[in-house]
């Protein structure tokens, strides 16, 4: 802090104003820019005589605030702090649907106690559905887990700091005494000021960017006209309509209504094909072992008769005297 440092008496360090007006004017700046944006910037402040102060201002200006114990990974474990903010809205939900009511009385009692409790640590950031775009610390030596969360993340810090504190984690550095109220009040009224100045801006520059295509224009007849944006869209319809015939003329010529009657009697003489073949099958299924049977033994009959016929030529009766002769003798 020795560059803020104005002098030193009787063992106190006298800060330079000079330098705090410009710092203060600096991270007025950024803090506008944010809020113009439509981003978020936590207010961090556990200290006793600061903890009224950021509360009162933060809710001016529609931030939120930690004014109790910072809870441990607030930022590096947002999850787990999201899912402690909804199981505060569901208790809510059951205080208006009256199911809250059907409860024991011990439950109740439980539940109003829980309730109090994440409403005392977590009720000032029930808004804050993501992480804050930065983050205004008063003390940072009482705030350093906050400051070290922010550091990791590359969240911007803004702070207060003292003549005993290290400004090196601090990107934004306020230089003021951040134990007295009057100081800590001066610098938070600057700072929101700024804030909601950014927010202002943000509602203009939101009325500006409406649409201009649903005015109107009234001139000195008194009959109400539309703009010429409103024109556009009749020389379109203007086009349209002259295109249209092009497309009637376009159908007539596709006539793919005949051809399917002229294949369609293709189909009906292919199907004799197959009735033709119907009967090649139909004499080849009862061939079975009987009728196998009864089909080749005429065969057989046929070749016997053929045969006995050869047996019975006269050739045989010219051979039997030859037999007796012998026999004689």
């Amino acid at each position: 802090m020795a560059p803020y440092i104005f002098m030193e008496k009787n063992g106190i360090h006298i800060i330079d104003l000079h330098k705090t007006v410009i710092k203060i004017d600096e991270a007025a700046n950024v803090m506008k820019q944010l809020a113009r944006g439509g981003r978020k910037i936590l207010f961090v402040a556990t200290k006793k005589q600061a903890k009224d102060i950021v509360a009162e201002n933060a809710k001016a200006v529609n931030m939120p605030y930690v004014t109790e114990r910072w809870p441990g990974g607030m930022l590096t474990n947002f999850p787990t702090i999201r899912k402690a903010v909804k199981k505060m809205n569901t208790i809510d939900k059951m205080l208006v649907d009256g199911t809250f009511e059907t409860l024991a009385k011990r439950e109740r009692l439980q539940v109003t106690r829980q309730r109090a409790k994440l409403e005392k640590n977590l009720g000032s950031i029930a808004d804050l559905n993501r992480l804050p775009s930065a983050l205004f610390i008063i003390d940072i030596q009482k705030e350093m887990n906050a400051v070290k969360e922010a550091n990791r993340l590359n969240i911007p810090v803004i702070a207060m700091v003292d003549t005993c504190c290290d400004p090196g984690p601090i990107d934004y550095v306020i230089p003021a005494n951040d134990d007295a109220a009057k100081s800590i009040s001066l610098v938070m009224g600057i700072i929101c000021q700024a804030v909601s100045e950014g927010l202002a801006e943000r509602k203009m520059e939101k009325e500006k960017e409406e649409p201009a295509e649903n005015s109107e224009v009234v001139p000195e007849g008194g009959k109400r006209m539309r703009s010429r944006r409103s024109a556009t869209p009749k020389a379109e319809a203007e086009v349209v309509e002259v295109v249209k015939p092009d497309i009637e003329i376009e159908t007539p010529k596709a006539i793919e209504t005949p051809k399917a009657e002229v294949e369609a009697p293709k189909m009906v003489a292919k199907a004799p094909k197959t009735v033709v073949k119907a009967p090649k099958t139909v004499v080849e299924a009862p061939k079975t072992e009987e009728e196998i049977e009864a089909a080749e033994a005429p065969k057989v009959v046929a070749e016997v008769e053929v045969e006995i016929p050869e047996v019975e030529i006269p050739e045989v009766e010219a051979a039997a005297p030859e037999t007796e002769a012998p026999a004689e003798n």
